[in-house]
C-alpha cells in the first residue's frame, strides 16, 4: 500500500478515536462506573420536605411531624444519569449492560438478590430498562450539553425506565394471576412519587456528570 493512501487512513483512524485515546482508561473508568451503580443498588436514602397535611384547616390542630413528608429512594436512576453523562452514551450502555450481565450470571448485585431467576422478579423491567434509559438519554447528551439536552435526556431517559418497568411489571403480574389491586399499588410505590425524585435527582446526576465529563477530556488531551 503507498504512503499516499496510508497516512490518510491512519488519520482518519485517529480522528475516530480521540474520544477513546487510551483503552486501558476506558476500561477503569467502565469497571468503577459499573461498581458505583451496584453500590447505588444498597443505599437507601431518605428524603424529607414539607407539606401541607390532608384535612388542613387553621381551626385543627396538626403536630409539627404532620407538615413533613419522608420518602425513602434507591439512587440507581440518579446515579446512572450522572454515568450517563460523565462517559458518554456508548461506554455509559457498556456499563449498564455489564451491571445486567453481573447480576444475572455472576454475583447477587440486584435489590432483590441476582440470578438468572430474576427475571421472575417484578422489579427486573427496570433492571433491563438501564440499558434503553441510559442510551437514550446519552444520545441526547452526545449532540450538545445545553440545558434543554439535559432536561429532555432527564426526561425521556428517566421516563422510559419507569415505563418498561410498568409494563413488564403488569405483564408478570397478568402471567401470575395478580389482580388490579396489586398492579396500582406496586405501579404507586414503585413509580408513583418516585419518578419525581428521580427525575429531579437524575438531573443534578447529568449536572455534576457534564463538568466530570469535561475534566475527562481535559485529561484526555
Amino acid at each position: 500500500m503507498s504512503e499516499e493512501v496510508l497516512i490518510p487512513k491512519m488519520k482518519r483512524l485517529d480522528k475516530k478515536g480521540e474520544s477513546i485515546k487510551i483503552p486501558v482508561n476506558n476500561f477503569m473508568l467502565g469497571i468503577l462506573c459499573t461498581l458505583l451503580l451496584i453500590g447505588a443498588t444498597f443505599i437507601d436514602v431518605d428524603i424529607k420536605h414539607y407539606i401541607i397535611p390532608a384535612g388542613f384547616s387553621f381551626s385543627k390542630h396538626f403536630a409539627y411531624d404532620d407538615f413533613i413528608y419522608s420518602f425513602s429512594i434507591i439512587p440507581q436512576i440518579p446515579v446512572l444519569m450522572l454515568i450517563c453523562s460523565a462517559l458518554g452514551r456508548r461506554l455509559a450502555t457498556t456499563c449498564a449492560c455489564l451491571y445486567v450481565a453481573v447480576g444475572l450470571f455472576i454475583l447477587p448485585v440486584f435489590a432483590l438478590g441476582g440470578g438468572i431467576t430474576y427475571i421472575a422478579e417484578y422489579s427486573f423491567g427496570y433492571v433491563i430498562a438501564f440499558i434503553l434509559g441510559v442510551f437514550i438519554a446519552g444520545t441526547l447528551l452526545n449532540k450538545k450539553y445545553s440545558f434543554l439536552n439535559m432536561i429532555l435526556a432527564t426526561i425521556l431517559g428517566v421516563t422510559a425506565i419507569h415505563i418498561c418497568g410498568i409494563a413488564y411489571m403488569v405483564l408478570l403480574a397478568l402471567i401470575k394471576g395478580e389482580g388490579s389491586v396489586f398492579i396500582q399499588s406496586w405501579i404507586s410505590a414503585q413509580s408513583g412519587l418516585k419518578v419525581l425524585y428521580d427525575m429531579i435527582l437524575g438531573f443534578i446526576g447529568i449536572l455534576i456528570g457534564k463538568y466530570i465529563h469535561e475534566f475527562l477530556k481535559f485529561i484526555s488531551d
